[in-house]
């Protein structure tokens, strides 16, 4: 009998997402109360109703491509979510739930190379989810202060916003590392062993080794996978955390070689920074030498160590650098504004969304144009923190341009707006967003 009959609505008031909450919290303050508690049954919650609805809300929330088996979001509600669910359930339960191949493709990047994404499929995405939802919370309680990536309640404005306070703190000599293909190369057995220090469960485990050695479809033929998490697994982002705590611990711990010198890490994801008023040759020797324990690689050269005052650096998407003042004061001040390769991006998907857009009218084509704007100046925009003044300023001028070209080239007739301000016009009469006059939301 499967627990909790997901074609019923559950008798309590309390919402799927609510009830998800609570058993978190409960999973959360236990872990945190008792550090060396090993949790060993949970495997029994993926079939439970509440958790499967939630999970899967999650899932089509986020969209995504079908992966291996080709099915897509849209086909599961044509098919009927309920029924879909409860197959999956029944799986669980009788323990025959397979791990289907990852589907690898590559997308660009910002540099012109590629990287390489990981595709599971709607099935496999709703099931990590749900179990992604059950084990979370106990790595949570365990997790540093100093990691900001892919975390509840945490973003990389938090990240920015903890790098620009310790610079001004005076920790301005910065060690910026950046790991190679580092989702790709994530020892398995290793990560295993850390999951296995708070997961003892065994069904739980063996489903984690089944995404981790899942085969990778590629160029038609399915390939062996003994190392890494696929970037863009639903569950990818937790194990990649729960490996670089590591480093975290490492770099926090109070007997350590970094603590004695007052050297603080700032962790997203895989990107992070060291930052201190003197950052020593052994320190990052010792860092060095535990990555290679790890068997991860550090890119020699995009990681170097700089001084603040003097260089600027680049950290998720934003240039940290000291100006002087416009006034010849002889103090610098901090200045955070966005990164060169950033305002590059958005420029580049504003041209291409007008590019393939030459017969929408002026209110479709606003409406296509504000999520691309209002979504990069959300980014960039962290109050009492960067400056994107002069950014928002080089973009309202670029958006005007590209319009006074789309417009000038629509038809072999020339177009009304053509003759007119057409950035001024779609702003007040379509809703277009004016980047000088975005606030933050």
């Amino acid at each position: 009998m499967i627990d909790e009959n997901l074609t019923n609505k559950p008798k309590s008031a309390m919402t799927d997402k609510e009830r998800v909450r609570v058993f978190q919290r409960k999973l959360y303050c236990k872990a945190k109360q008792e550090k060396d508690f090993r949790f060993y049954v949970l495997y029994d919650k993926l079939s439970i109703g509440y958790f499967l609805r939630e999970a899967w809300k999650r899932v089509k929330a986020n969209g995504g491509a079908a992966g291996y088996d080709k099915v897509k979001i849209s086909d599961v509600v044509h098919f009927g979510v309920d029924e879909y669910l409860l197959e999956i359930a029944r799986e669980l339960k009788a323990e025959t739930y397979k791990a289907q191949p990852i589907l690898r493709v590559y997308i660009p990047k910002s540099n012109g190379k590629l990287r390489p994404l990981g595709i599971p499929t709607v099935r496999d995405r709703i099931v990590q989810m749900c179990c992604k939802l059950i084990v979370e919370p106990i790595f949570e309680a365990d997790f540093e202060d100093c990691s900001y990536g892919f975390r509840p309640k945490r973003s990389a404005h938090d990240a920015v916003t903890a790098i620009a306070s310790n610079l001004k703190s005076g920790r301005n000599e910065v060690y910026d590392a950046d790991l190679s293909g580092y989702f790709d190369t994530i020892p398995h057995d290793k990560l295993m062993y850390l999951v296995e220090q708070r997961v003892t469960d065994r069904r739980i485990l063996k489903l984690i080794r089944q995404w981790l050695k899942a085969p990778i479809f590629e160029d038609n033929k399915l390939n062996k996978n003994n190392t890494g998490t696929p970037q863009g697994g639903i569950i990818s982002p937790l194990l990649a955390n729960i490996y670089l705590n590591l480093v975290d611990k490492a770099v926090n711990r109070k007997d350590g070689a970094f603590f004695k010198y007052g050297v603080t890490i700032v962790r997203y994801a895989d990107d992070f920074v060291l930052m201190g008023r003197r950052i020593p040759q052994h320190c990052l020797s010792y860092l060095h030498g535990m990555l290679d324990k790890m068997e991860l690689m550090v890119n020699t050269e995009k990681s170097h160590l700089v001084n603040n005052q003097d260089e600027p650096f680049d950290f998720l998407g934003f240039t940290f650098r000291y100006d002087r003042d416009i006034y010849g004061k002889k103090q610098k001040y901090l200045n955070i504004i966005p990164r060169k390769e950033s305002e590059k991006n958005v420029r580049k998907r504003i041209k291409e969304y007008l590019r393939y857009n030459g017969h929408k009218n002026p209110y479709e084509l606003s409406k296509g144009l504000n999520p691309i704007l209002r979504g990069w100046l959300n980014y960039i925009t962290i109050p009492q923190v960067s400056y994107p003044k002069k950014a928002k300023r080089k973009l309202r001028w670029y958006v005007m341009q590209r319009l006074h070209r789309y417009y000038r080239r629509k038809s072999q007739r020339k177009c009304k707006l053509y003759r007119q301000n057409a950035f001024e016009v779609l702003e007040k009469r379509h809703g277009l967003i004016n980047p000088i006059k975005y606030n933050y939301v």
